[in-house]
């Protein structure tokens, strides 16, 4: 059975992801659940930083400009940190990761897409040092969508000057 795919309709255009249910099925599970509630439609992009990432999915983003915007947390609560041992799968460029407060277990709505060349391995659950960022899927189609997204002016708290709104999120299963 292949893995779903989600497409993503932003402001600057649409792209597409393969959700690595297979081998993430708690964070891919997660994900997809929040997409099937509609959870991510209407957010914004709330950090941006060139040569690193691009970060969605906070509940306060559908005001762009909000102070609490990157704090907010999943309606459906906390997910527990996933590190399947026989997968080794890698914050590599193209790669969607789940964001956390860098305590275990703090993972839920939000997530980051790895746009540095070399990848952020430094990231990587099973990276020396205490839990990090577990890879959930991977760009297949729309990658100069997210350059475009990745190389907006951003002000002083990473966030781009000129909001980019995600207008709908849809998995096909």
């Amino acid at each position: 059975m292949a893995n779903p795919t989600a497409t993503f309709e932003t402001s600057q255009g649409t792209f597409t992801a393969e959700i690595f249910v297979d081998q993430m099925p708690i964070t891919a599970g997660n994900f997809i659940a929040l997409v099937k509630r509609g959870f991510y439609d209407g957010l914004h992009f709330h950090r941006v930083i060139k040569d690193f990432m691009v970060q969605f999915g906070c509940e306060f983003s559908k005001d762009p400009n909000s102070p609490r915007a990157g704090t907010g947390n999943s309606p459906l609560g906390r997910i527990q940190d996933e590190h399947p041992p026989a997968h080794k799968i890698t914050n590599a460029m193209g790669t969607l990761s789940m964001a956390n407060t860098g305590q275990p277990n703090s993972g839920g709505a939000q997530f980051f897409i790895n746009t540095k060349a070399s990848g952020n391995s430094y990231l990587d659950w099973f990276s020396p040092g205490p839990s990090k960022h577990p890879v959930f899927g991977k760009i297949i189609s729309g990658w100069e969508i997210v350059k475009n997204i990745e190389g907006a002016a951003t002000d002083q708290r990473d966030r781009p000057k000129t909001p980019i709104q995600m207008i709908r999120v849809t998995v096909s299963e």
